[in-house]
């Protein structure tokens, strides 16, 4: 691997990786954290946050390459599509990761891997034959609705995303109709086998995981924890820790069930508060 040296404003000194996606598997972890403390250092938009992102992506596209190997079997998708469609997860991923999650990159990044891939299958399971002009149009169409929701907070129009797509709107419309064609089958069918056995159809469908917001819920739960005084966080520990009752709990503290009640009552509103606060 040639590197060689350079510092940008607000950085340490980085190596400049000539080819990230040759990176060893050990190297890409260390060299993963090192990047991640110097993008939260630098602006959006300048070249060298473009620099760090874009390296933190082909580091890490081997995850993406892993990923997509498990479902080599399921379909007649090109592997390369599948890992097209990994990498959408992978740079969520990255988006989203946080040094102070106290996990591995890895870790927190496989399952937006795989949930990207799994969403590429069922928006690419067709149940009678159409045309691959339309196929690709549809899914294009999948990931323009999805980034224009997610940045208007509302459904976009057919005119919105005829021009996010550099389409006509007639287009549009057409991908639109096209998505009759997607399969009704069973979700429970089998669709393909493996060493555990029959894969169902429900395998390939990517879900919210809704473990995702509560990780991302005690992160930010946590620091406004550990602002409380040692009683409240006794209070707090006893009662959703040791799942105490509200009687039990004043027995340990000497006051009644009413006080205690009034005062987890007090401590839940000012946690709520905080977390409203930082939302």
């Amino acid at each position: 691997m040639t590197v060689t040296k350079t510092a940008g404003p607000r950085t340490a000194v980085l190596p400049e990786i000539v080819d990230p996606s040759k990176i060893t598997p050990r190297d890409a972890r260390e060299l993963t954290r090192l990047f991640f403390e110097q993008l939260i250092l630098l602006e959006e938009g300048t070249p060298q946050y473009q620099y760090v992102r874009n390296t933190l992506i082909e580091m890490n596209i081997t995850l993406v390459r892993y990923a997509a190997g498990r479902f080599r079997s399921r379909g007649h998708q090109e592997v390369e599509d599948i890992v097209q469609a990994g990498t959408i997860g992978l740079i969520k991923a990255i988006d989203r990761f946080e040094l102070t999650r106290e996990v591995e990159f890895t870790s927190f990044a496989m399952p937006y891997i795989v949930g990207e891939i799994k969403r590429f299958f069922r928006d690419t399971t067709w149940a009678v034959h159409v045309p691959r002009r339309l196929q690709e149009a549809r899914v294009e169409l999948a990931r323009a609705t999805e980034e224009l929701r997610t940045r208007l907070g509302r459904m976009p129009t057919t005119r919105e995303l005829a021009e996010l797509m550099s389409l006509p709107e007639s287009d549009v419309i057409e991908a639109r109709k096209a998505s009759n064609g997607y399969t009704s089958a069973s979700l429970d069918a089998a669709t393909a086998s493996s060493e555990d056995g029959e894969v169902a159809l429900a395998d390939f469908i990517g879900v919210d995981d809704i473990a995702h917001e509560l990780v991302e819920d005690l992160h930010a739960l946590a620091p406004l924890v550990a602002q409380l005084d040692e009683r409240e966080r006794r209070i707090i520990h006893m009662r959703f820790v040791d799942e105490l009752t509200q009687a039990q709990i004043g027995v340990h503290l000497g006051i009644s069930q009413m006080h205690v009640s009034r005062l987890l009552s007090r401590l839940l509103t000012k946690l709520r508060a905080g977390m409203l606060t930082n939302a």
